[in-house]
């Protein structure tokens, strides 16, 4: 087992979400990984990580081998991070999806990470998933496990088991409406595309020196 904190396990799955959901802007920049690990949306639990919690994160990351920083090629520009899971431990795109939805949203039946990591990678069939969850927990070093199944609930549900499950460490309660959680998830993503905008335009200005 890796055995990351409940941070280290959200900054790896918003890194392994991001590479896939908006390739424009990764690697990631500081800014823009808290904004992704503070979203109010597609996150269980909510959490609120300050800058400082978020660079122990990627340092700790960066020791295990999961994370890499990417520096500037030239001119003034911000060191970006990427996650390299799938090197690290050889797996393939449709299982870094799978333990990616496990970390930011907590356990999961087949069928809702076939829903909510359709962005990550297309599955067909929720038969699918499971077949690249049991290929993960049969594992020399197992990556996931499933659990029993919780009274009044339909299908067995899945937890990872690359970071503790239990993400008390910054974790907030948020009562927002659907239509005001949206709205704050469009901004943190509005917020995130001007500061690489802003860091883009620093490189080339940079440049001309």
């Amino acid at each position: 087992m890796i055995g990351l904190s409940a941070i280290e396990g959200r900054v790896l799955g918003c890194l392994i979400e991001k590479e896939r959901t908006v390739p424009d802007q990764y690697p990631m920049t500081a800014h823009a990984l808290v904004a992704a690990c503070n979203q109010t949306t597609s996150r269980h639990p909510v959490m609120e990580l300050s800058p400082d919690e978020v660079d122990a994160a990627v340092t700790a990351l960066k020791a295990h081998g999961l994370v890499r920083l990417v520096h500037p090629t030239h001119g003034r520009g911000v060191v970006r991070y990427r996650q390299v899971l799938g090197d690290k431990l050889a797996l393939d795109p449709a299982e870094i999806a799978v333990v990616g939805v496990l970390l930011l949203r907590g356990p999961q039946t087949p069928a809702e990470i076939r829903s909510h990591g359709e962005r990550l990678h297309r599955f067909d069939t929720p038969d699918e998933v499971v077949a690249v969850l049991e290929a993960l927990r049969e594992r020399g070093e197992p990556l996931v496990d499933r659990l029993d199944r919780e009274p009044g609930r339909k299908g067995e549900r899945w937890g990872q088991l690359v970071s503790v499950e239990s993400a008390t460490v910054g974790a907030v309660d948020v009562v927002a409406t659907p239509g005001l959680a949206q709205r704050t998830a469009d901004l943190e993503a509005r917020v995130a595309e001007l500061s690489e905008r802003l860091a883009t335009l620093e490189q080339r200005l940079g440049s001309l020196d």
